[in-house]
């Protein structure tokens, strides 16, 4: 028994010593409780939206504060116009917009009908219909507590109308909403996997000293790695856009040649990664995993696919804006759905190109020098 336990001891210190282990161990759950704890639910919280105020009356004003101190939400805009919603929907600044019309508090008082009306951005399909429904129960709320206090005065009951509008997807089609997600995680997964085990490949198979020391410098390796899969993966691509204009009957509002480019852009950024996680693993089988753990988890959770990113803590809120799906989700949205254009998508552009020099840079410095 005495060799025993000491054989015991040795695999806790060698558990103990071995960081990977350790991370497995310890890290992967831990990550997944914040994961399923903070971002794995449905509740909206503190989203955007904007005021579309004609009356200024006492009533309306309070309803305003009503909205905003309940937690769901917070004012982003002041809007003047309906053009106003329309823009700010479309530059993705708000989530629902709340339409007071003038005269609203003199028609409440006098218990003739008065009308709110929510326009809700109904490319988030479970967003829109929980932002409708609050924002409709908290007016609702204050409906019934200004007709019980008033009943024994008011000759006419008083009442509150609210109207809804669902803009951009008005029938709440699904497909509006998964496709662009579902289109993000597949090429992110599919073209990082496949550039991730090319390198790990060469070293595990010892060719990686033979392209070493060829004619080829560390640039031109790396390029040739990327622009097979490269072409591959646009062509994955474009099937995936024309299953969702063709066969789930997707709009493309916005330009076709701008969203192709955008697609290869993103295809290109996800190639780097690949390149980024095969570079700095020995074995195919370590890259695939390390691909299947960076970017699985984090699309499906993070990056506003399923999930509202807004009701997550601040913490997995700023992890949020370092994930690469979520940027190419909203120009998806953008050019298919809303049909906006490169001046409105220009942010999101400029953030994957970003990311693809940086990924592309780091996979350069960590590839091995040339021998010889």
């Amino acid at each position: 028994m005495n060799r025993f336990f000491a054989f015991v001891k040795k695999e806790f210190l060698h558990i103990l010593r071995d960081r990977r282990t350790l991370l497995i161990l310890f890290g992967l759950p831990f990550l997944q409780v914040l994961l399923f704890g903070f971002a794995l639910t449905n509740e909206i919280k503190n989203a955007n939206i904007g005021l579309l105020d004609n009356d200024h009356g006492a009533h309306s004003q309070q309803i305003t504060n009503r909205l905003l101190s309940s937690g769901y939400f917070q004012l982003r805009a002041n809007l003047q116009s309906y053009r106003d919603i329309d823009a700010a929907f479309r530059q993705n600044k708000i989530k629902l917009a709340v339409v007071i019309p003038a005269n609203f508090t003199n028609d409440y008082a006098h218990g003739w009908s008065a009308q709110i009306q929510l326009v809700s951005d109904a490319t988030e399909q479970n967003s829109a219909i929980s932002l409708t429904s609050y924002a409709t129960a908290i007016i609702g709320a204050y409906a019934a507590e200004q007709q019980a206090t008033t009943a024994s005065q008011a000759a006419t009951p008083m009442r509150i109308d609210v109207s809804t509008r669902m803009v951009f997807n008005p029938e709440l089609k699904g497909a509006f909403v998964f496709v662009p997600g579902v289109m993000a995680m597949v090429l992110l997964l599919v073209s990082a996997m496949m550039t991730s085990v090319t390198i790990a490949r060469e070293k595990e198979t010892g060719t990686m000293d033979v392209l070493l020391v060829s004619p080829l410098n560390q640039g031109q390796i790396l390029f040739g790695k990327i622009v097979p899969y490269l072409l591959l993966s646009f062509l994955n691509g474009c099937l995936i856009i024309a299953l969702g204009v063709f066969l789930l009957h997707i709009p493309l509002h916005g330009s076709l040649i701008l969203l192709l480019a955008e697609t290869l852009l993103f295809i290109f950024m996800a190639l780097s990664i690949g390149l980024l996680i095969s570079s700095l693993t020995d074995s195919q089988l370590v890259a695939m995993f390390a691909s299947l753990v960076v970017m699985l988890m984090p699309t499906i959770f993070l990056s506003g696919f399923i999930f509202p990113i807004e009701s997550m803590p601040r913490p997995l809120q700023f992890i949020a804006n370092i994930i690469p799906a979520k940027y190419f989700i909203d120009i998806v949205k953008g050019v298919m759905i809303k049909g906006v254009g490169l001046s409105i998508l220009w942010p999101q552009t400029l953030v994957l190109a970003g990311m693809a020099i940086v990924f592309i840079g780091l996979s350069l410095r960590n590839l091995k020098t040339r021998i010889g």
